[in-house]
């Protein structure tokens, strides 16, 4: 337990919460990584996992990030992350996601919940019928499927990358290489086919790679060989972690922006992109899309007001690669500054008002 408490000092959690059913099997974790801002929103990952440890180290990384994509989105959010070990193709069904929905509803709204890797608008659905903290589904006042904006972010975030590298703001023959083409990376090669850029992609799951294959002409390649693939932008998709001491050195590209979570292994090898000349636009930053959709239903759903402000992702990016420019840092650590800050305004204020 020492060193389960020692990552939690490390990373500033606030609050983690391991659930258990035995009637359905259900093994999951919440991570609640700050609510200075506000209630921490953040989606639920169903993914089997090697490990307990692997789960957890997953959702401690993944709700920080939710932490830090908030406070840069400027919404009046927290962070938090939930993961359910387990086969989603295999384990899931709907007394699992009751008993989920039902560990959600125990927090008293301090964590709302949404779709992940391995869940659907569908599941939200079936737990918002006993949980009030669940956005991003299909029925009254739900917002749907956040893929595609998260996908529009990530484009509006590239544009702005390329802008920043001094190639323009075209897409036209732009060569990109997409790691994983699920709900969001399919999004993302329609938004990039559509402006004229060449797409090579790769994906676990052969049917996807059929589909964007055959609809927007792509070249597909094995999973380890997207790294090496002579490209202007390599844009990540999938899961996270996968930029590091590996495959860093094996990267041709001028630019690495995708909407994949936590693409950082360490902070090193953000640091050793810096230093290779890769643009890299801070994941948290141009992967905001799906979040600012989903706590849009938190005030009233608008779908105007939340592609304005989706759209604004571009400056997001310009602004934190500008910075790392201007102070000679990595765009990550650019970003992490302008979070921090803005939780540092927040916590000022608090005290400032706080009773005596």
């Amino acid at each position: 337990m020492t060193g389960i408490f020692e990552d939690l000092s490390t990373l500033g959690h606030e609050q983690v919460c391991f659930f258990h059913d035995k009637e359905t099997g259900l093994k999951a974790i919440i991570g609640i990584h700050s609510t200075v801002l506000g209630p921490a929103l953040g989606g639920c990952r169903m993914w089997k996992y090697a490990s307990e440890q692997e789960a957890l180290k997953d959702v401690l990384r993944l709700s920080r990030g939710m932490t830090y994509k908030a406070a840069v989105a400027g919404l009046k959010l927290g962070g938090g992350k939930a993961v359910i070990i387990g086969d989603a193709r295999a384990d899931k069904n709907e007394k699992l996601l009751l008993a989920f929905g039902k560990a959600v509803q125990s927090l008293n709204g301090r964590y709302i919940t949404a779709e992940d890797v391995g869940m659907t608008v569908k599941d939200i659905d079936t737990m918002r019928t006993v949980c009030d903290s669940a956005v991003g589904g299909s029925n009254e006042g739900g917002s749907g499927d956040p893929s595609d904006m998260t996908a529009f972010g990530t484009f509006r975030g590239m544009k702005a990358a390329l802008k920043f590298a001094g190639m323009g703001e075209s897409f036209e023959g732009v060569k990109v290489a997409v790691q994983g083409v699920g709900n969001v990376g399919y999004h993302l090669c329609s938004y990039l086919s559509a402006a004229g850029a060449k797409l090579v992609v790769t994906d676990i799951y052969p049917e996807q790679l059929k589909k964007v294959q055959e609809q927007f002409g792509a070249t597909v390649v094995a999973p380890d060989e997207i790294y090496s693939t002579d490209c202007d932008i390599f844009s990540p998709c999938a899961l996270g972690a996968i930029l590091n001491s590996r495959t860093i050195p094996m990267l041709k590209c001028k630019i690495v922006a995708g909407s994949a979570n936590n693409q950082l292994e360490a902070n090193e090898d953000g640091i050793e992109l810096f230093k290779k000349g890769v643009v890299y636009a801070p994941d948290y930053a141009i992967n905001a899309g799906g979040l600012i959709n989903v706590a849009a239903e938190l005030d009233g759903y608008n779908k105007e007001a939340v592609v304005s402000k989706v759209t604004k992702v571009y400056d997001t990016i310009l602004d934190v690669l500008e910075t790392s420019k201007n102070k000679s840092i990595p765009p990550h650590e650019a970003a992490d500054a302008l979070a921090e800050q803005k939780l540092a305004a927040k916590k000022s204020v608090d005290r400032a008002f706080a009773p005596v």
